[in-house]
């Protein structure tokens, strides 16, 4: 099925992470390769909700989709390995990690991964001979297994992509892409001698929270007018006549504000990650307006009686 697909539509791609992924090395490339058409699955070693980081901040939380016990292999088309500090070195010593990456290999199957992710790569025993890239500072352990490490922005070797970092992504996403398109590609041979280490650590820009993929301020302004709306609509609720129709519709103002809006307010919280001011902060207010659309049906459905 591989090699002559010209779009990613159908395809099945895992996500192999768990706590401390990097973030935005999950989102961006999870989500590009959906828009692609593919179904991408966040798959860990626990179900639940994963925390993410913004290098060493704390970010959002994603839900686990399978976990590594409910899947293998051969259920996907591809495999994708976020970076991140703490997530890989979680799943490097994990045998029902390493024994999935393998099987993505074994069969010839896409595998992209960024960052500390390759470190998995190499504990499941399959680096060796290969030729990648990764974060910088594991680059070491990768060459003593054997690889050789290039000091490039997207390597490509086979059924292989790695890259360093998010300041990579954009590149990384564009030969994800390609490579679970047209996983066949032959080895790379041209290269054998890894880049040096380098002199210094690589400086993360200071503003890199400033670009991670938030939801639209748009977006976070319709949720207050919504929530503004709600609570005028309460005020007025209060002035009606108890019929009916106007009780039912205190009701459904009142589930809304108890329920979805702060299930809104919660889910765009965790999509915006380190924002300044959480939008879960917010949910008092849902709950305010939930006590107000309380109290208002308490009074409309003693007077009807």
């Amino acid at each position: 099925m591989f090699g002559t697909k010209k779009t990613l539509r159908g395809l099945r791609i895992a996500a192999l992470t768990a706590d401390g992924v990097e973030g935005i090395e999950l989102t961006v490339p999870r989500d590009a390769l959906r828009r692609a058409g593919a179904t991408v699955d966040v798959v860990s070693l626990r179900a639940g909700r994963l925390q993410a980081m913004n290098h060493d901040k704390p970010g959002g939380k994603f839900r686990v989709d399978a976990t590594l016990d409910q899947v293998d292999a051969g259920d996907y088309d591809g495999l994708l390995i976020p970076g991140g500090l703490a997530g890989p070195d979680t799943l490097r010593q994990s045998e029902a990690a390493r024994a999935f990456v393998r099987g993505f290999d074994y069969a010839g199957k896409p595998i992209a991964a960024i960052c500390h992710g390759p470190w998995l790569l190499t504990s499941a025993g399959i680096a060796g001979s290969r030729v990648l890239t990764s974060w910088p500072g594991i680059r070491d352990d990768l060459v003593n297994a054997g690889s050789t490490w290039l000091d490039e922005e997207v390597v490509r070797d086979g059924n292989w992509v790695t890259s360093r970092s998010p300041e990579d992504l954009t590149a990384f996403v564009a030969a994800a892409k390609e490579l679970y398109a047209s996983p066949y590609a032959p080895r790379s041979t041209s290269v054998r001698v890894s880049a040096p280490q380098r002199r210094a650590p690589p400086e993360r820009p200071a503003t890199i929270a400033r670009w991670l993929p938030r939801p639209s301020m748009r977006t976070a302004a319709g949720l207050l007018l919504l929530a503004g709306g709600v609570y005028v609509a309460s005020r007025r609720i209060r002035g009606l006549p108890a019929l009916p129709t106007n009780l039912a519709l205190a009701d459904g103002v009142r589930r809304f504000a108890s329920t979805t809006l702060p299930r809104a307010l919660t889910a765009l919280d965790d999509a915006w990650g380190d924002a300044r001011v959480p939008a879960s902060k917010l949910g008092s207010n849902a709950r305010a307006l939930y006590r107000e659309m309380e109290s208002v049906r308490r009074h409309r459905s003693h007077r009807s009686r």
